[in-house]
C-alpha cells in the first residue's frame, strides 16, 4: 500500500530485553485496521493525498449529517477520527489508490523509524516552575518560591516581549516524536512496537508516519574491527 501513514491507539508502556541483556522501553500502537474514505488529486485539490479513518465500534448515531453523507456516499461504516496522509507518488503502487481500500500496519513491514503525532496530556494552568522549569527562589524564611519575577522595564521599551515565558496553560498541545526505532509488529492484532515514549494518555489516537528524516546507520565504533575515518585520513596524508 502505497500510504505514507496510518492512524492508531496508543495502548500502553512495556519493557523489553535484548540479547545483551540491555532492557529498552517500548510503547505499544494499535495502528489501524483504517479505511480510505477521499482520495485527493493534484488536479482538482492541489496536492496528493487520502482521508483514511480508524475502523473502531461507533454508533451511527454520533456522527452528524455531512459526516454521515460523507461516508455513506461510498458505503463505508461509520468512523469518527479521520485524518489525511501523503501518497508515496514514486512507489509504483501509487496509482492504484482507491477509496473503500484497507491501510494495515503491514505498511511499515520494510521500515526502522516511524514519526509518531499525537496530544500530549493536559496540565491546566500551571506556573512557571512545572512549565518552564524555573528553578525559583529560597523554599524558607517566607519567601515566594515560585513567583516568575519581573517581566520587562517600565520605561524602555514599556511592554512585554512576546514569548515571555510566563504562567499559562501547559500541555494538550500536537506534539511529533520523530525517529522511533520499530521494535516489532504483530500483524494478526495490529498492534506496533516502537522504542520511547509517545505523547498523550493510554487510548489516545496518535498518526504514525514513516520517518521523514530516518537516521544514519551506525556501522560499528573505531577499534572494534571498523576504521576510523578520522583517523584514516591523518594516516593518508603523512603517507603522501
Amino acid at each position: 500500500m502505497a500510504v505514507n501513514g496510518i492512524i492508531g491507539k496508543k495502548v500502553g508502556m512495556t519493557q523489553v530485553f535484548d540479547d545483551k541483556g540491555d532492557v529498552h522501553p517500548i510503547t505499544v500502537l494499535q495502528a489501524g485496521p483504517c479505511i480510505i474514505t477521499q482520495k485527493k488529486a493534484a488536479a482538482g485539490d492541489g496536492y496528493d493525498a487520502v482521508q483514511i479513518g480508524l475502523v473502531e465500534f461507533v454508533k451511527e448515531s454520533r456522527l452528524n449529517q455531512p459526516e454521515r453523507g460523507h461516508l455513506g456516499k461510498h458505503n463505508l461504516p461509520p468512523m469518527k477520527f479521520l485524518r489525511e496522509v501523503d501518497i508515496l507518488l514514486d512507489s509504483p503502487d501509487g496509482d492504484k489508490v482507491n477509496v473503500g481500500d484497507k491501510v494495515l500496519v503491514d505498511i511499515f513491514q520494510n521500515e526502522k523509524y516511524v514519526d509518531v503525532i499525537g496530544t500530549s496530556k493536559g496540565r491546566g494552568f500551571a506556573g512557571v516552575v512545572k512549565r518552564h522549569k524555573f528553578s525559583g527562589g529560597p523554599g524558607s524564611h517566607g519567601s515566594m518560591f515560585q513567583i516568575p519575577g519581573s517581566i520587562g522595564s517600565s520605561s524602555y521599551p514599556s511592554r512585554v516581549f512576546k514569548g515571555m515565558r510566563m504562567a499559562g496553560h501547559m500541555g494538550a498541545a500536537r506534539v511529533t516524536v520523530r525517529n522511533l526505532k520499530i521494535v516489532g509488529i504483530d500483524l494478526d492484532d495490529n498492534l506496533l512496537m516502537v522504542e520511547g515514549a509517545v505523547p498523550g494518555p493510554r487510548g489516545g489516537y496518535v498518526i504514525i508516519n514513516r520517518a521523514k528524516t530516518p537516521p544514519r546507520e551506525r556501522r560499528g565504533f573505531a577499534g572494534e574491527g571498523t576504521i576510523d575515518p578520522l583517523k584514516a585520513s591523518k594516516r593518508g596524508k603523512t603517507k603522501k
